[in-house]
């Protein structure tokens, strides 16, 4: 008889542009739809934002000032498999656009 364990890879996603970000978990999603899976799902984390300030003029008028901001959007994509399979082949391998940073990580 054979006994098969679940394992489980948590894939971080950061972007600093939210369509990109969902375009590439959805790629991901769509690559391991062909491989024998018990479950995936994805969970949106808080979106960090950095806000700053800075002078428009460098030697009077303090009170004319501009904020920028950037914002960086994350997921986490948690895949559940049997242990005869390998994923992490297939996700290191997956060619994701410039500007997703992503990290693999075992559980």
């Amino acid at each position: 008889m054979e006994i098969k364990t679940n394992e489980k890879i948590r894939v971080r996603l950061e972007s600093f542009n939210h369509d990109i970000l969902r375009s590439s978990c959805q790629k991901i999603i769509s690559i391991l739809q062909n491989t024998p899976l018990n479950s995936i799902g994805t969970i949106p984390l808080p979106t960090h934002k950095r806000i700053y300030c800075v002078l428009r003029s460098p030697h009077v008028d303090k009170d004319s000032r501009e904020h920028f901001e950037v914002r960086i959007h994350k997921r986490i994509l948690e895949i559940y498999y049997d242990s005869d399979v390998n994923i992490f082949d297939l996700l290191s391998k997956v060619d994701l656009p410039a500007g997703v940073f992503y990290k693999i990580c075992l559980s």
